[in-house]
């Protein structure tokens, strides 16, 4: 059975319950519906059939085996930004996510992620920790190796370079 929604002001109908974290906000909001907020809510029911589908397809040791994999990226490159004086690594590296940013001001690292984001190269998405704008770089896809974060890397240093020059 489909059932066809015919709304004067869609918005009405989502705002009331949209979350928006800053990590989800982009240049591009507003050009097109997001339709995320539309579907079934990805509860308990649904992860879990998501997580069964990923056990069966994998198995418990080559999940563990990637697991394990993408938390040594992980590490690879919190100790790459540790060498760089200009950077820091801000919060302890959990799983696949390294929070950094430069020893700067928050709009030199807000300028950074937007420069390096419209480069189009490499992704990355912000946080604010205790009033401080940081950089979350994570290693998601099963595909990422050592050679990926070090172009990631590079990247980052580029722009940064740039920023901090002016």
């Amino acid at each position: 059975m489909s059932l066809a929604l015919w709304l004067k002001k869609a918005s009405e109908t989502v705002e009331p319950f949209k979350i928006e974290p800053i990590y989800l906000k982009h240049g591009n909001q507003g050009q097109a519906p997001d339709l995320r907020h539309w579907q079934i809510p990805f509860g308990r029911r649904f992860r879990s059939l998501k997580l069964w589908f990923v056990m069966r397809t994998y198995g418990l040791e080559k999940l563990q085996a990637f697991i394990r994999s993408q938390i040594q990226l992980a590490h690879d490159f919190e100790k790459i930004v540790n060498q760089d004086p200009r950077f820091e690594v801000v919060t302890e590296v959990l799983m696949g996510l390294v929070c950094f940013r430069m020893k700067a001001l928050n709009q030199d690292n807000e300028q950074l992620l937007k420069e390096i984001n419209s480069r189009g190269k490499i992704h990355m998405v912000p946080t604010i920790l205790q009033g401080t704008y940081v950089i979350r770089f994570a290693i998601c896809s099963r595909f990422t190796n050592l050679e990926d974060v070090k172009f990631a890397w590079k990247e980052i240093q580029e722009v940064a370079l740039q920023i901090l020059t002016k």
